[in-house]
């Protein structure tokens, strides 16, 4: 039996997962969280072998969990499963640790696939994270403005593509709308852009939202 830590700060996403599992047989969910905080907790008294984990959340990102655990030695392995586009998010999941990226539009099957290789200790890559990989190898995104950005910085910089207001990001981050403005101010400088207008324009150009 395969133990699973759900952690998405959408209850109607962890029920998806937690049904596309029991439906598929030889997994136990043994325990869900919306965040670091109540992951924390929940760590305290339940083990698990992998934990499905989002990329936004409010307070740490999902990223920022990754490497927390890493420092503190869980074996726990995590797949990252998240709204963001692969080929964007992929690469830099799994070179910080991850054992799969999926997109939340990947089918059940593909979910039940990843979290059974992950849980062997074997990574589970995508096509589009193996072109993606492909040219991280080979360089090709190495000087694209986004990639020198933090990890607030980029969640920042995806909430205002999709249309969110700065009070929707401070609420979705669990941060201060003056926190949130110096980060979009970072990231307008960071990719030479004026306007939020000119930002969502540059994020689909460069596909890093659908």
């Amino acid at each position: 039996m395969i133990r699973v830590i759900l952690v998405d700060d959408h209850q109607l996403v962890r029920r998806g997962v937690r049904e596309t599992l029991i439906e598929a047989g030889g997994f136990e969910i043994v325990g869900e969280a919306a965040g670091y905080a109540e992951l924390r907790e929940l760590l305290r008294t339940v083990q698990a072998d992998v934990v499905v984990l989002d990329i936004n959340l409010p307070g740490r990102s999902g990223l920022e969990i990754l490497k927390s655990l890493d420092e503190a030695g869980s074996r726990m392995r995590v797949v990252m499963l998240s709204q963001y586009p692969e080929d964007q998010y992929g690469v830099r999941a799994l070179k910080a640790g991850a054992m799969a990226y999926l997109n939340k539009t990947s089918t059940p099957e593909t979910i039940v696939e990843a979290l059974r290789m992950v849980a062997t200790g074997r990574k589970f890559v995508t096509r589009e994270i193996a072109h993606a990989l492909m040219e991280s190898v080979t360089g090709r995104h190495d000087d694209e403005p986004h990639q020198a950005l933090s990890e607030r910085e980029r969640q920042t910089m995806m909430l205002i593509a999709s249309g969110k207001r700065l009070s929707e990001i401070a609420e979705a981050l669990a941060l201060s709308p003056k926190t949130v403005s110096v980060y979009r101010a970072r990231v307008l400088e960071k990719l030479g852009l004026a306007t939020n207008a000119e930002l969502a324009a540059y994020a689909v150009r460069n596909r890093l939202i659908d």
